[in-house]
């Protein structure tokens, strides 16, 4: 008899893969955005900014990407990938913000000190790993009818 421990295993396990195959995609895009965002640097004032902008979005998808397929093998999450998508996720608003000369000098600390702490979690999470035995799952025991 599967239990209900078991349907949600598999529909995270599908969820999982849905969302691998969707990052997947938008990487590709990405990709396809960032030489069509080459065209731009040459013909208009922003267009470096946008390349910069694209890459940096491709970064993030890669992050993403690597924390949903290491939760699809080991069904963890490392608080290094959702702190080194963060981290890319604050440093794309930063680039968008200098590169389009509309940034007040109180939202810019704001997002440094935000960076700033960022950065201490994701050294701290480096520093000190959780051990082997606090996230791993034991694997679902399934009982026989017989046996009880």
């Amino acid at each position: 008899m599967i239990t209900h421990e078991q349907i949600f295993r598999k529909v995270i396990h599908l969820v999982t893969l849905i969302v691998l195959y969707v990052l997947l995609l938008g990487i590709i895009v990405g990709m396809f955005n960032v030489f069509q965002n080459i065209g731009y640097v040459w013909l208009t004032k922003g267009g470096f900014g946008q390349v910069v902008y694209s890459v940096l979005t491709i970064f993030v998808l890669i992050d993403f990407f690597k924390a949903f397929s290491d939760y699809h093998v080991h069904e963890r999450i490392r608080l290094t990938y959702v702190s080194d998508a963060t981290i890319m996720i604050v440093l794309r608003e930063v680039t968008v913000l200098i590169y389009s000369h509309e940034f007040e000098s109180d939202l810019l600390l704001v997002f440094s000190v935000l960076l700033l702490v960022l950065g201490i979690i994701r050294a701290i999470a480096v520093k000190f790993p959780p051990s082997e035995s606090s996230y791993s799952i034991s694997p679902i025991k399934e009982k026989n009818i017989e046996e009880e």
